[in-house]
């Protein structure tokens, strides 16, 4: 399969899925590369019918620079040089799926003539996405003010194969292609957790035979917002057929806040995946050439900051912040179920030992442990991402960084902690039904048995830390399935 683009909307999350997580490649139609060439020609006439434009990095220098105006020679001098694998660009690679979706956002500014480059630049940057090698691009160290050290590595050996042209070169490694391609991955795997997450919450609540009247139809209506109605919804539709003997009395607040919770997790996928599509379709080149008009027969070509993605870092701070708030749910409910005064679950769940041994937890009593610790790593990464300042560049232009690299990097950790937390849980919400000999709703009933696949029901102690490792690994496969 092939996605192919004509405008800068047809770069959106579904054509992420589709080229970026499931590899499929890319095709520029003809509409989009007559548009690019049109505004090729355009451009080149604005810069020759008036010499006394300031268009930075076309008729000027970069960088410090940028008050320097250069002659026509200087110019043709200036485009060829080549982007570098910045030397300070080092770390652990970002995953393909990650490149292939920040090359697939790199093309925002072409297909409408937003670059003013050749259609043959275009049509490269495309070319990458034909299954070839791609390049490595380092996920630490991303200080820059806008993303260079990141868009030098990735198209550094592209730019040395071409023969770069005016502003050819600077509409490769400007603009927040890179921002949007990792607000866009978080959001597209955001989507699939919060599915796992409703799965193990509502076999917590079966499990802890909470009250069906905490997840009543009528409380859509009454609390009036539409990500709650969508929680609890989730949660009526996957306890459909849950057991009839349930405790008549209300569940602790972890339980009834559940619906509260999952809407708010609800709302901020929902805002990542609006931010994400926004701004995989922005032009955001800097200088940005905007195609002639009546006013301006030649177009424009104005220097912007629109390399400074606003919305990423805010929406990946949101889910990061959820992410954490469901593992110290996660971390209560598995509590709360192991603790018989509470749960009024048979003293079976501390298997190994003496039922009458008030002291005795078995392997599973140590669970909590283990989620109290992925919880407080959960809330360490969930840390708001300010504007960084940054004197690299002394007295010069670039005096604060851009925000999504670390933003996405804290939100990919807190999203493993809870897998962890999920993992859990699950675990211990099995056993629960396991030692009642109950059986899972319907809709629940094939992953609990997934569950049990990797974690069985517990008979006498055993190591469970490599189990819990293994299911963790299981769920997060699940988060990153195309």
């Amino acid at each position: 399969m092939t996605v192919t683009l004509t405008k800068r909307a047809d770069i959106n999350l579904q054509s992420v899925l589709r080229v970026a997580w499931q590899g499929e490649q890319v095709r520029l139609s003809e509409d989009a590369l007559r548009e690019i060439a049109r505004c090729r020609e355009a451009f080149l006439r604005l810069i020759d019918t008036d010499p006394n434009l300031m268009i930075y990095g076309v008729t000027t220098a970069m960088g410090e620079l940028a008050s320097e105006r250069l002659s026509v020679e200087e110019r043709e001098r200036h485009a060829r040089i080549k982007a570098f694998a910045a030397a300070t660009s080092f770390g652990d690679p970002y995953p393909d799926r990650v490149v292939r979706a920040m090359i697939l956002a790199r093309l925002a500014n072409f297909i409408e003539g937003n670059a003013a480059t050749t259609p043959r630049v275009a049509l490269a940057v495309a070319g990458m996405l034909d299954g070839r090698a791609l390049p490595t691009v380092a996920s630490s160290g991303q200080g820059g003010a806008g993303e260079i050290l990141a868009l030098y590595p990735l198209f550094a050996e592209l730019t040395a194969s071409l023969d770069l042209e005016v502003k050819e070169r600077g509409s490769l490694i400007n603009g927040s292609p890179c921002a949007a391609a990792l607000l866009a991955d978080a959001a597209l795997a955001a989507r699939r957790r919060l599915g796992l997450v409703e799965q193990v919450l509502a076999l917590s609540i079966e499990a802890f035979r909470a009250p069906m009247e905490h997840y009543d139809a009528a409380l859509d209506q009454l609390w009036g917002d539409e990500h709650e109605a969508a929680a609890l919804q989730a949660l009526r539709r996957l306890l459909k057929g849950a057991g009839t003997e349930r405790r008549n009395y209300q569940a602790p607040v972890s339980y009834r806040i559940v619906p509260r919770v999952l809407g708010h997790a609800h709302r901020a996928v929902a805002a990542a995946e609006r931010a994400a599509n926004i701004s995989l379709g922005s032009a955001s080149d800097n200088p940005v050439y905007i195609p002639p008009d009546n006013d301006h027969p030649y177009g424009r070509c104005i220097s912007t900051g629109g390399y400074h993605n606003a919305m990423a870092a805010p929406a990946l701070d949101d889910l990061s912040a959820i992410w954490a708030d469901l593992c110290l749910l996660c971390d209560r409910h598995g509590s709360k179920l192991l603790n018989g005064a509470v749960s009024h679950l048979p003293n079976m769940l501390m298997v190994g030992r003496d039922p009458s041994d008030s002291d005795g937890h078995g392997s599973l009593g140590y669970i909590p442990m283990a989620t109290t610790g992925y919880l407080e790593q959960a809330k360490a990464a969930a840390q708001r991402t300010f504007i960084p300042g940054t004197e690299s560049a002394g007295a010069g232009q670039d005096d604060v960084a851009a925000t999504a690299f670390p933003a996405w990097a804290k939100e990919e950790r807190a999203g493993r902690y809870l897998d962890a937390c999920l993992a859990t849980l699950a675990v211990v919400a099995s056993q629960a039904l396991h030692v009642t000999d109950r059986q899972a709703p319907g809709e629940l009933a094939g992953f609990v048995r997934e569950v049990r696949d990797v974690v069985p029901p517990v008979g006498n102690d055993r190591v469970l830390g490599p189990e819990l490792l293994r299911l963790t690994q299981a769920f997060t496969r699940k988060v990153f399935t195309p």
